[in-house]
Order: C-alpha cells, then sequence, then structure tokens
C-alpha cells in the first residue's frame, strides 16, 4: 500500500515549503498545486477561477460525501460543491498512484481511510508575517493589518473544507501525528529530522 504524508498549514506557516522539501528527502511524489491543474483542466477552466470558487461559498456545517444532493444552495455554491467532489476523487486516485506528499486539500480527511502520516504546520503571527514579506511579490505593499486579514481569510477557507471531510476541527491536535512550530526554525534544517519521524512512523504503521 502507498504511504502517504498529508501537510495541513497555516498560511504564512512555511508548510509548502516543508512537504516540498520532505518530498526531496523520503524521494515520495509530491501534490500541491498539481491538484488545482489536473481540476482546471478536467472542469476546463482556470486554476485562478477554481482556487477562488473554492476559496468561497461554503455551507457552514456541511459534511461532504458522494450522491448529496447540492440543490437547495446557490448557483456558486452548488459549483464550488461540484469542484470539492472532483478535487476528492482526483486526490484518491494521486494516492494510488505510490508514496506521496500531498498538501492541504483536506487530505487528511479525505484519505482518513488510507491511514496517513497527517502534519500540521503552524507558527506565530510574527514570524508568518516575515515569511510572506519574504515571498511576496515585488509589486506587493501590503500593510501587516492587511496581510493578517489575509492571513485570516485563507485559514478560514481552508478549515470550512476540512471540516466538509472530516469530524475534527483543522488544526486540532487530536487529528494531526505531528505538529510543528516553526517559528524561528529554518524550514531546511527541520526537514530531515521530520523526514525520519514520518518514516518510522509510517514503518510502524505498516
Amino acid at each position: 500500500m502507498p504511504r502517504i504524508i498529508t501537510v495541513s498549514r497555516e498560511f504564512g506557516s512555511g508548510g509548502r515549503e516543508l512537504g516540498k522539501r520532505l518530498s526531496d528527502c523520503l524521494g515520495f511524489a509530491y501534490y500541491d498545486r498539481e491538484i488545482l491543474e489536473e481540476l482546471a483542466r478536467e472542469t476546463d477552466t482556470s486554476e485562478w477561477y477554481v482556487e477562488n470558487l473554492l476559496s468561497r461559498g461554503m455551507p457552514t456545517g456541511f459534511t461532504l460525501h458522494f450522491g448529496r444532493s447540492f440543490s437547495s444552495y446557490s448557483p456558486v455554491t452548488q459549483q464550488a460543491l461540484k469542484l470539492l467532489v472532483a478535487e476528492r476523487r482526483i486526490i484518491r486516485a494521486l494516492a494510488e498512484r505510490g508514496d506521496c506528499i500531498i498538501v492541504g486539500r483536506g487530505a487528511s480527511g479525505v484519505l482518513e481511510d488510507r491511514r496517513p502520516f497527517n502534519l500540521f504546520v503552524y507558527a506565530d503571527l510574527p514570524a508568518k508575517l516575515a515569511r510572506c514579506r519574504a515571498h511576496a511579490p515585488e509589486n506587493e505593499h501590503l500593510t501587516d493589518r492587511e496581510m493578517e486579514k489575509r492571513m485570516r481569510q485563507v485559514d478560514a477557507a481552508r478549515a470550512s473544507v476540512h471540516g466538509m471531510v472530516s469530524g475534527l476541527r483543522w488544526g486540532d491536535k487530536a487529528g494531526y501525528h505531528l505538529c510543528i512550530n516553526t517559528t524561528g526554525l529554518p524550514i531546511k534544517q527541520a526537514a530531515p529530522a521530520v523526514a525520519a519521524y514520518a518514516e518510522a512512523w509510517l514503518r510502524g504503521a505498516e
């Protein structure tokens, strides 16, 4: 059975970088934007459209499963929910291909039956602001308050999607095998230790 690592992360915590470095350390396939690319191809839309739609219009308390009717929701929400169903199918298909790391997309809930190693990455606000500044486009000039608002919006969307595929709250330590605070922690130096921990857990789960 393929070994799977899922990475959930707060916006600006460095979770995406950690996921990629884990992929390099372990030789696992890495899936992040690739999921959006496949979803955009399947729906003949753009990645921007898919990502934007998935980040809004999610009904509170909705649990996603096949066969559920979306007819009682607005057209925008219906489309977003249909995208989530397609995304779920894509994630499960990718997980069948072999050992992999999947960043975000509620993968820990989608693949719960596959017993993945679930990682949650977080950081203090000043550290997240600094990391966002370091990776921001040159033409982006957000204030700290504007950046913080953006972080809250992105994390709220991630929590919403996670809540639709998992019975546990996004960020709840009960849903993860390892939670890492990257404040003051160089991701490059941390990755080998996290990889060793994950590999040991996955070996024990076999």
